[in-house]
């Protein structure tokens, strides 16, 4: 007899021996049992996950000879037959070879004829979205009302590629990726069966290197007792697929959290001269942080995370010296790596940089955090012989406790100087940050006493020329400072004068010099005040269109003086001529024989 792979070998046969796909399996058995089954079945999931292996045994329960039923025997030769792939009505199609609409309409076809020697005719399409869209469509009638002895059941690990109209014409089973536990299981089965001795860290390695694909771990094995015979150890798993242990793992994302860069890249390259991949390097390092985010979200809620003790207790210690904040900054490099290391050059030169970049990072202070403790302090009243130190800084700014050696890290790493010793030293640190200083002091200014005398402020503002625009100028003049407080500045005016203050422009010109003054972020608000509250001299005064708006004796002047240069006078009387006697007029007339009617001198005298 030929040799069996172990992932053929060790195939589920009933529902019962399904590993990690219970809510699947369970559905199904009642279905059955309560004699309620549909004509079309979608199965979705990641590979080697069990999809057409749970499709074959459903079929075996629909098509045994007594069934349907979830007990079947296993000598029952109609089962045989499903198991053994030679079943004339149960079909397993691959989707990838027969695709067109030429295949779909050929099983169209022969839908239409009775089984053979079964109760259904079952097809089993493999890999189902890569059918075009033309056989999808094509098969819509049939899938939507087959004849009653037909049974459909997809595998798809795309789901998205199947057309929305075949999906709502199945029911849908996502099976899940199997947990570590439940593959070192049946990993630690198969070698008691096949009497192969394997250590408990050999099979977590196992397990972890298939990513929740049970099919995967199983040809690992196969080939891992093919190398090493009947004994089975972690270095011969880590060797041979080059992953990295969880105590190498562990240590290299212990220097990333210490900020120790040289102990990172001498731990970078030692993995990588024992032949450890990159890219699985940069998964593991991601799923560790993954983990330690989940411990700190759900304050240790060891269900979420597939661990071992081992890797839980390193867990509880790491998860003391780093915040979610960092956290989230350190995993955001190493998954922007995962596309970074398929098309580079150098992909350990890559995970270099990202190892440096991620302490970076994690030692990185945020805009926010900042502000919030440069105030904090300058409340607090620090003199000059207040000191920040170091721990101060780790604990108090960055909200955590620190590694030992995280003191010195910080003082090399920060990108602020931590050797300040009073408020004003702070503020000048704070001008490392590209851009921010004038933002870091406006907010620190919010705590600037407001002024006591508002009568003196508010002269100096109005002598200050605060504004060019003198209609608003000379309105100011007529109003009176009422409050300043908690960043509101009230100003009572006159009625008549309200409707032409309270404007954005107005408002913002005033702003801008509280701002110089150093109160930002102010807020100026127009108020209608009685006239006994107003300035005394201008209490009397006309209103603001009299005097700004409306400059009526201004205006008149203009207009007489307008008038002046337009008048047209009257023109001067002209002397009277005798041209008749005019020797030059009396030679004109004769020579043209015509005699005078009219002078022009006579027209203009008439005029």
């Amino acid at each position: 007899m030929s040799y069996q792979v172990i992932a053929r070998k060790y195939r589920p046969q009933r529902f019962s021996d399904v590993v990690g796909q219970e809510h699947v399996t369970r559905t199904l058995t009642n279905a059955i049992e309560q004699k309620r089954i549909a004509h079309a079945y979608l199965f979705v999931g990641p590979r080697g996950t069990g999809k057409t292996t749970i499709a074959r045994i459903f079929s075996k329960c629909l098509n045994c000879s007594d069934g349907p039923k979830v007990d079947f025997s296993d000598q029952d030769p109609r089962c045989i037959e499903i198991s053994e792939g030679r079943s004339l009505d149960v079909l397993e199609i691959d989707g990838a070879s027969n695709r067109g609409i030429d295949e779909i309409r050929e099983l169209r076809d022969t839908a239409a004829y009775a089984p053979t020697n079964s109760r259904f005719k079952i097809y089993i399409i493999d890999e189902v979205h890569m059918l075009t869209r033309e056989a999808f469509n094509a098969l819509l009638k049939t899938l939507e009302e087959p004849p009653p002895h037909v049974k459909f059941m997809f595998a798809t690990t795309e789901p998205e590629k199947v057309l929305q109209t075949i999906l709502s014409r199945c029911q849908r089973f996502d099976l899940r990726r199997i947990p570590i536990p439940l593959i070192i299981k049946q990993l630690n089965y198969i070698c008691k069966n096949e009497g192969v001795e394997s250590d408990e860290l050999a099979l977590e390695a196992i397990a972890r290197g298939a990513e929740g694909c049970l099919r995967d771990a199983e040809s690992s094995l196969d080939q891992l007792i093919s190398f090493c015979g009947n004994h089975l150890s972690e270095k011969d798993v880590l060797g041979t697929f080059g992953l990295a242990s969880r105590h190498e793992i562990q240590k290299l994302t212990d220097a990333i959290l210490r900020s120790d860069i040289e102990q990172a890249l001498k731990t970078l390259h030692f993995l990588l001269d024992n032949g450890k991949d990159v890219n699985r390097l940069n998964s593991d390092i991601l799923n560790h942080f993954r983990n330690l985010m989940l411990f700190n979200v759900s304050g240790g809620e060891r269900t979420l995370m597939e661990v071992s003790d081992d890797e839980w207790g390193y867990l509880q210690v790491q998860a003391k010296c780093v915040t979610l904040d960092e956290l989230t900054k350190i995993m955001d490099i190493f998954i922007t790596n995962e596309w970074k290391l398929s098309s580079a050059a150098s992909r350990s030169l890559v995970l270099e940089l990202s190892l440096v970049e991620a302490i970076q990072a994690k030692n990185a202070i945020s805009i926010d955090t900042l502000l919030e403790k440069l105030i904090e302090l300058k409340n607090n009243n620090l003199t000059s012989k207040d000191e920040i130190s170091p721990k101060t800084l780790g604990s108090e700014i960055l909200g955590r406790e620190q590694y030992p050696s995280e003191k010195a890290s910080i003082k090399r790493n920060a990108n602020i100087n931590i050797q300040s010793t009073n408020y004003s030293q702070i503020e000048k640190n704070a001008s490392l940050y590209k851009g921010l200083k004038k933002t870091v002091l406006s907010e620190v200014s919010i705590e600037k006493k407001y002024p006591e005398d508002l009568k003196d402020f508010w002269e100096k503002m109005l002598a200050a020329n605060l504004v060019k625009n003198m209609f608003l100028s000379a309105a100011l003049r007529t109003c009176v400072l009422l409050s300043f407080s908690d960043k509101k500045f009230e100003i009572g005016c006159p009625e008549e004068q309200k409707k032409f203050l309270d404007t954005l422009n107005h408002q913002k010109a005033i702003e801008d010099y509280l701002d110089s003054c150093g109160y930002s972020n102010c807020h100026v608000v127009f108020t209608v005040c009685e006239p006994a509250m107003l300035p005394k001299e201008l209490a009397q005064s006309k209103t603001l269109e009299e005097q700004v708006i409306s400059p009526k004796p201004r205006q008149e002047a203009e207009e007489s003086s307008l008038a002046e240069l337009t008048e047209v006078k009257a023109a001067p009387p002209v002397e009277q001529i005798d041209f008749k006697n005019d020797p030059l007029i009396k030679k004109a007339l004769d020579l043209f024989q015509a005699s005078i009617v009219q002078t022009g001198v006579d027209l203009i005298n008439k005029n």
